[in-house]
């Protein structure tokens, strides 16, 4: 039986990298659509949506993970959407937005063996 990997992995990967903010969110969003296209949306500035990355929102089970990068800064949340209403948001340290995504990614792999190839491809595996 295949094992799926624990959030510390996940976490340590979206981690990788995070001092450099000008390569860390496009690589974050590179690897996240890479692994889950259909849980993720990144809008990117310029024309036709080819400039460097604006946001990324990242849907898991009930969650939105959104990373805003700006003036070199990153504004992350994490919001609760129930049947597309949005009930709480909260705005979160990057180290604790990647930590609730990856603990998020890592449940929901538990559940579903799609979502344990997503997060094997995510890592690399």
């Amino acid at each position: 039986m295949e094992t799926t990997p624990d959030f510390e992995l996940v976490a340590a990967s979206l981690r990788a990298d995070s001092s450099d903010l000008d390569a860390f969110v496009p690589t974050l969003a590179a690897k996240l659509c890479e692994a889950l296209p259909e849980q993720v949306d990144v809008q990117r500035r310029g024309l036709l949506g080819r400039g460097p990355v604006r946001r990324v929102d990242v849907f898991v089970g009930e969650h939105r993970y959104e990373l805003r990068y700006e003036r070199k800064q990153c504004r992350a949340t994490r919001a609760r959407v129930v049947r597309g209403i949005v009930l709480k948001t909260e705005e979160v340290p990057l180290d604790v937005w990647i930590d609730e995504l990856s603990r998020d990614l890592a449940e929901e792999a538990h559940r579903s063996e799609r979502s344990r190839l997503a997060l094997e491809r995510l890592l690399g595996a």
